[in-house]
């Protein structure tokens, strides 16, 4: 996959994994599941459910770091300023090429246009939070979150993935 059907499967993405609501139920639910899938896959995540301004569900996996914790703070700051997932403004970003501190000013200390971060859309009322994991290369990430997202609300997620970089 190139960029600009990259860029055009998480738009769908973005699109289809919408939520009836977000609440603290949703929220240990989404959260939950994917601290599972990570245990079963022996992977080293930070697992974060939010609605903006408030944390919802943590989770830190044994392995983990303190700069995974920035990763996700990051991150997530990325889609509470944008309102699309990380990895997507990261993608479009990569395509004209510049950064987030060139083309809007902000610091490298506090954004991460790095995949892994998605925002929580709630039907009738829009972006209201993000999920975000950080611990696995970035498109992994963005995958992961993904899986977990079809899974929560039914969705087919081998239609909906993104395939290997570059394939």
């Amino acid at each position: 996959m190139g960029l600009s059907e990259d860029l055009e499967k998480i738009a769908s993405q973005e699109r289809e994994l919408r939520l009836p609501r977000l609440d603290a139920q949703v929220a240990w639910e989404l959260g939950s599941r994917i601290r599972a899938m990570a245990a079963e896959r022996g992977l080293v995540l930070v697992i974060d459910v939010r609605r903006f301004g408030q944390p919802l569900f943590y989770a830190a996996l044994e392995g983990t770091t303190p700069d995974n914790v920035e990763w996700v703070r990051r991150k997530s700051n990325v889609v509470a300023r944008f309102h699309r997932s990380s990895y997507a403004v990261g993608m479009k970003l990569k395509a004209e090429g510049t950064t987030l501190l060139e083309r809007y000013g902000l610091a490298v200390a506090d954004y991460a246009a790095g995949g892994g971060s998605f925002p929580l859309i709630v039907e009738n009322a829009g972006i209201v939070g993000s999920i975000t994991v950080s611990g696995l290369p970035q498109r992994d990430d963005h995958n992961l979150v993904v899986e977990a997202l079809c899974a929560l609300v039914g969705r087919d997620f081998a239609a909906l993935r993104l395939g290997p970089e570059g394939a």
